[in-house]
């Protein structure tokens, strides 16, 4: 049993339970500040009965025009939480939201070799649209999944159509 609520300023002091993973990109408060800000319906959290933070989601609406969609900038739980559909539940209220919005879909990025989350979206209805060279960086450079999910005003689901070759970061750039 949690709650699923917004996230709060207080709750960046109370989430290192849930950061510290090495599957997890942490960022700085100036970044998780800014989603809360701009976009703060797309920031939840799960807080346990006892106030322990579960896990948490961010995200945001961007693009124009059939490439208006949400996107999952982050989704993590924390490892005594996991394995009891946080994440799922998280997914489908962005997903939710979204698509009340007017995005055609929803889009993440995951690490290749993240393969338990790969299944999980894949399980969520998510499919890989693009691998996308080098995305992240650091001591070993890896690749990621661009994974989307159609929503329901992209009626003829081509947001969701696969590209046969992937792309690099600069690329994503130019969209």
């Amino acid at each position: 049993m949690c709650t699923i609520r917004p996230f709060e300023v207080s709750d960046l002091l109370r989430f290192n339970n849930v950061n510290l993973d090495p599957l997890t990109e942490t960022y700085g408060l100036t970044f998780y500040m800014q989603y809360l800000l701009n976009w703060p319906e797309y920031f939840l959290v799960a807080e346990h009965p006892n106030g322990d933070i579960m896990g948490y989601i961010m995200g945001k609406a961007e693009g124009e025009g059939e490439n208006f969609h949400g996107h999952v900038t982050a989704v993590s739980i924390a490892p005594n939480y996991r394995r009891l559909h946080l994440a799922a539940q998280l997914m489908e209220r962005l997903e939710k939201l979204s698509d009340e919005k007017g995005c055609y879909y929803v889009d993440l990025f995951v690490r290749v070799s993240n393969e338990i989350a790969v299944k999980m979206y894949e399980n969520l209805g998510y499919s890989v649209y693009r691998r996308i060279i080098d995305y992240y960086s650091g001591e070993n450079d890896e690749d990621a999944f661009d994974m989307r999910k159609a929503l329901s005003r992209d009626v003829e689901k081509k947001s969701v159509i696969p590209l046969k070759h992937p792309v690099s970061c600069s690329e994503l750039e130019l969209e």
